[in-house]
């Protein structure tokens, strides 16, 4: 399967290496799409060692392509992990003002979309975000609930992105 694999820009992007390594080993060929705050979480040239695909990273291309297109019609299964709040409300809400939201609307109908969870859990609960997530999976995405675990900011609860090899067997393969 063609898995576009978006890392948003929460601390979980850095076990995005991990994933991909994993989707690659169930044999899923794997291209990445980070935004801008991602790229500060995870380091762009890990993402293409392990993949041995470039990464995508803006909407223009010089030699005019059109990635956001080009992509979404490349994959079988957008993946975004980890899926920010914000990353939530503007899908939920179609906002698309960098490469990932942006593709993520010129997904053709039938795509699977995948959608990983990550942040406080104050964010989590609150019921903004979980109205995205219904208004989400009203639209057909998966969920992978985020987990209770040890968060970025020193509290434990419920917000943990999903391990790597958990979200990868979700994926199939």
């Amino acid at each position: 399967m063609k898995i576009l694999y978006g890392i948003g820009g929460g601390i979980s992007a850095y076990k995005a290496p991990d994933l991909a390594r994993a989707l690659i080993k169930r044999g899923h060929e794997v291209r990445c799409v980070v935004t801008a705050n991602g790229a500060r979480m995870v380091a762009v040239d890990a993402l293409r060692a392990v993949t041995r695909q470039p990464v995508a990273l803006s909407m223009w291309a010089e030699d005019g392509s059109m990635p956001h297109i080009d992509l979404a019609r490349w994959c079988d299964l957008l993946l975004v992990a980890p899926a920010t709040a914000d990353l939530l409300a503007r899908f939920a809400l179609g906002l698309a003002d960098d490469l990932l939201t942006t593709l993520f609307l010129a997904l053709e109908p039938g795509r699977r979309v995948m959608l990983a969870p990550a942040m406080n859990t104050q964010m989590w609960e609150k019921p903004v975000v979980q109205g995205h997530v219904s208004t989400l999976r009203a639209g057909k995405a998966e969920i992978i609930m985020p987990v209770t675990g040890q968060l970025a900011c020193g509290e434990q609860g419920v917000g943990a992105m999903a391990d790597p090899d958990a979200i990868a067997g979700a994926c199939g393969g």
